[in-house]
């Protein structure tokens, strides 16, 4: 059975969790995936796919991002010949960034990551909310399975999408063990840290009021921030600090060091960071929104994301529970694997490819 895995959506440093979780898939494909692969890439993000066949499209010009970027790559992948002699020999094509190009007759698979444009359409602009709606919405609901990555995201795109339930499957993003664990028994610093990019639903400013109740007591405190476009926060409050953009390993390196990870996010259809903390040793004060409850189970600290004196509490009570709060973060994280998520993915595959035949038998073995 051959499947395609379309990557041409894929702008790095603009996607966050759903950038993570189309790479560390491919590659665990490549690594215990049962089946034969091709992946559609931009030429720039070939070496990120690993090992797998790439169909390489050329990148639209440079500055084009976000939905204006869409129909550029969809009109490049029409002009490369080899995407359309690899199309004809698949039996199902998965879009893991959502967004359904190249077009396709085979049956496909659509990774619908959250709903955040029906549950918070006040967060976005005319156009990105029409974008998601004509784009997300119809891919969901015109695929053979959906990949939803929690049992939150799936009851909202059931209730909020009228999708048939029987097709929506939960597979849980996971974190690369390789990276994130702990390196001995590094000392904590009076350090808080937030690796996230300041979309409004990631809740900065109750943050920085949060931050402002600690530093009356704790004037060393420090919020140190990471992801790209924090200047457009403005000047920040004192003791807070941006490193922008940072590798794996540097954040890593960050979670091994932070007395807490603070996650003061208001909706999430998964969550990374929560879990990138734990399994680094790290303490997790979260929030209880969205997909984050489910994800974090009894190894964090939640509180209300809208509450900045409930945000400073659940910190403080952190670092009163830091060592047991250490040991059930080790072991929740220890949960989450890519090779799980890849044996998960190439089961919905198999039953995707099948309902294309009428003996509901895959095309080819």
């Amino acid at each position: 059975m051959r499947i395609g895995i379309s990557l041409l959506t894929f702008a790095p440093g603009d996607l966050g969790g759903s950038e993570t979780y189309a790479v560390q898939l491919v590659r665990a494909l490549a690594r215990i995936g049962s089946l034969e692969y091709v992946v559609f890439a931009p030429t720039q993000s070939r070496e990120l796919v690993g090992d797998l066949p790439v169909i390489e499209v050329d990148e639209p010009p440079a500055g084009a991002r976000g939905p204006s970027r869409i129909p550029l790559m969809a009109l490049s992948a029409r002009r490369t010949r080899a995407v359309g002699d690899e199309l004809a020999t698949v039996d199902a094509l998965h879009y893991p960034l959502t967004v359904p190009i190249p077009g396709t007759d085979a049956p496909t698979v659509v990774t619908l990551h959250d709903i955040q444009h029906r549950d918070l359409p006040e967060f976005f602009g005319a156009a990105r909310k029409s974008f998601r709606r004509i784009a997300y919405d119809r891919a969901a609901r015109s695929a053979t399975a959906v990949v939803v990555p929690s049992e939150f995201v799936r009851r909202r795109a059931v209730d909020q999408l009228d999708l048939d339930p029987a097709r929506v499957h939960v597979v849980p993003l996971a974190i690369d063990h390789t990276v994130f664990s702990p390196r001995g028994e590094e000392e904590r610093e009076p350090l808080l840290l937030y690796p996230a990019r300041p979309w409004p639903h990631k809740n900065h400013a109750r943050l920085f009021e949060a931050f402002a109740l600690l530093r009356e007591t704790r004037p060393r405190l420090r919020l140190v921030l990471t992801g790209g476009g924090h200047e457009r926060l403005g000047s920040l409050p004192e003791g807070v600090e941006t490193l922008g953009v940072v590798t794996t390993t540097e954040l890593a390196y960050l979670y091994r060091r932070a007395a807490c990870l603070v996650f003061p996010s208001l909706y999430e259809g998964f969550g990374l960071p929560p879990l990138e903390a734990m399994a680094c040793g790290c303490p997790v004060a979260a929030s209880q929104a969205g997909a984050v409850p489910a994800v974090c189970g009894d190894a964090a600290v939640l509180f209300d994301p809208t509450s900045a004196e409930d945000i400073a509490r659940a910190i403080v009570e952190t670092d009163t529970q830091r060592e047991a709060l250490r040991d059930r973060g080790l072991a929740r994280a220890a949960e989450f694997t890519w090779e799980s998520a890849a044996q998960r993915h190439d089961a919905i595959y198999r039953e995707a490819a099948a309902s294309a035949t009428p003996e509901g038998t895959p095309t080819t073995t």
